[in-house]
């Protein structure tokens, strides 16, 4: 084992990235959060006078802009022998059969047929599904659901590996 703590010296990359995508926000859900951070704002001005007036304004509207934005940083991936969806992190080994729902079966496999115990990560605007069997008997998850917009390609990844 090597210290290179305060030397300069850093580890080397080692990033097998075979798929990676963000689920970014769509375009036409900007406005109506925009929309109703501009009105909230307006509201407030009306009641308030002087530097207040404004001060909706600046701290409403940008905060709409930042929620909009970090919901859409959801990261998707396959690298480094592991799938990561969002925070989360499954070793591939542990992947078990991988099941591709498109967006007309979302109320079936989000509603009554599922499991309480299963990992999910679920963007609307985003349409397909991936239901991802978990084989580690020491995890009580027993399945991912999580929306991609390429489940096709992350399918194949995933059973070839």
């Amino acid at each position: 084992m090597t210290d290179t703590s305060g030397t300069g010296a850093h580890a080397p990359e080692t990033t097998d990235a075979r798929y990676r995508e963000r689920m970014y926000v769509t375009w036409y859900w900007w406005p109506l959060p925009l929309i109703a951070a501009v009105l909230l704002s307006a509201e407030i001005h009306m009641g308030y006078p002087g530097v207040r007036a404004w001060l909706p304004y600046v701290v409403i509207v940008p905060l709409a802009l930042l929620l909009i934005v970090r919901s859409g940083r959801t990261k998707v991936a396959v690298e480094d022998g592991e799938l990561l969806v969002g925070d989360a992190h499954l070793p591939l080994e542990f992947v078990g059969e991988v099941e591709v729902f498109e967006a007309k079966d979302k109320r079936r496999v989000l509603g009554p047929h599922l499991d309480p115990a299963a990992f999910m990560l679920h963007r609307g605007w985003v349409g397909p599904l991936l239901r991802v069997q978990v084989t580690d008997p020491a995890d009580p998850t027993p399945y991912w659901v999580f929306s991609t917009r390429k489940p096709a390609e992350l399918a194949a990844i995933l059973r070839a590996a």
